[in-house]
């Protein structure tokens, strides 16, 4: 049909996804891009990581799902640019996918605070690949345990570190738990895997910060009870493929400075932190809209980029405000704006908000 809106959704996570599901809509000429051609499941795959679910489990096709709408069309194919003036996204290939409408949703990564170094001994967990990667590692570590007879390193093969206590993080920590005190507890004949040592630590005051502290609390009791020990206000220093350098508030040395210890363990997993995908940061540079320090727009309320009301930005990509900053009154100390949190009922529901505002 001659003249129909072209909107263009770059990336397949859940809000590209519920975006392009609500654009199901004739007079609209919908493309969706992703450099992978499958929706993931996200919040289920440290299931994956830990053996509990295969990949495809987690997984869909884009074009399965989105088969039925036919002003739909799925390109396998990786972002890298966007001409701003001309209103089309560049791709990897040097292809130009042109748009009216743009719906950027490419999601984050994960996050090393300047030390990239870390991330060959501490992987994250983003994607299949990852999952499989700690997966690959934690079971090579109880194989590894079972053969090692010198008692020091076969502890230490059994010591697990988990850095950050966001929800990713403690989905992490409680699934070893049960891995070692469900899963394998019967499964080796010279270690005894329920004596694996877990470890969660948090830079912050409690795990889960961005929940309410009641929900904090029962979360670390759920832990304890797997056999999970939660450090919080443990900052990390450093990571080797031996374990992980940790500085804890309020715990001082001799000379009063914050003490340091070295937490030994073979297998560290990092859950701390996340960055904005690289196209976002090629969005900014063209639009000249700033970001947060990890490449997160502050959008405004109909969640276009300030300047630019036919870009969107959705899901990790964008800092949507949920509650506004409170003053101070009597007796209750000011509290600062909370943004809506970054996980997948966020991303379905800006999604959904972002199909209709289009139509």
């Amino acid at each position: 049909m001659a003249g129909r809106h072209r909107v263009v959704i770059v990336g397949g996570g859940f809000a590209g996804l519920y975006a392009a599901k609500g654009l199901d809509d004739e007079a609209i000429e919908l493309t969706v891009v992703d450099r992978r051609n499958f929706h993931l499941f996200q919040p289920l795959l440290y299931q994956v990581a830990t053996g509990a679910l295969a990949a495809g489990e987690i997984s869909q096709p884009l074009r399965s799902i989105l088969r039925r709408q036919a002003n739909t069309e799925v390109l396998l194919g990786e972002a890298v640019d966007l001409d701003v003036d001309g209103r089309a996204v560049i791709l990897s290939d040097g292809g130009r996918v042109p748009y009216d409408t743009l719906v950027v949703a490419t999601g984050a990564h994960h996050a090393y605070f300047g030390h990239d170094a870390w991330a060959a001994v501490a992987p994250g967990l983003k994607s299949v690949e990852d999952a499989l990667e700690i997966r690959r590692r934690v079971l090579l570590a109880f194989e590894t345990a079972e053969r090692e007879d010198d008692p020091d390193e076969r502890l230490a093969w059994m010591s697990f570190v988990v850095v950050g206590g966001g929800p990713t993080g403690v989905e992490l920590a409680g699934a070893l738990g049960e891995i070692a005190h469900d899963t394998l507890r019967r499964d080796f004949r010279r270690i005894d895997p329920t004596q694996a040592r877990i470890t969660l630590v948090e830079g912050l005051n409690r795990i889960l910060p961005t929940y309410p502290a009641s929900l904090s609390r029962a979360a670390a009791r759920q832990l304890v009870r797997l056999g999970v020990t939660v450090r919080p206000k443990t900052m990390v220093e450093g990571i080797d493929d031996g374990g992980v350098m940790v500085r804890t508030s309020g715990a001082a040395g001799a000379d009063g400075a914050a003490a340091s210890e070295r937490i030994v363990a073979r297998t560290v997993l990092w859950a701390a932190g996340v960055q904005a995908a690289s196209f976002g940061r090629r969005v900014a540079a063209a639009t000249g809209v700033t970001t947060d320090r990890a490449g997160r727009f502050a959008v405004d309320a109909d969640l276009s980029l300030h300047g630019h009301p036919e870009i969107l930005a959705l899901g990790d990509l964008a800092i949507v405000s949920w509650k506004p900053a409170e003053p101070a009154r009597p007796g209750r100390s000011a509290k600062p704006a909370r943004p809506v949190p970054g996980v997948a009922p966020s991303a379905i529901q800006e999604g959904r908000y972002a199909a209709r505002a289009i139509k």
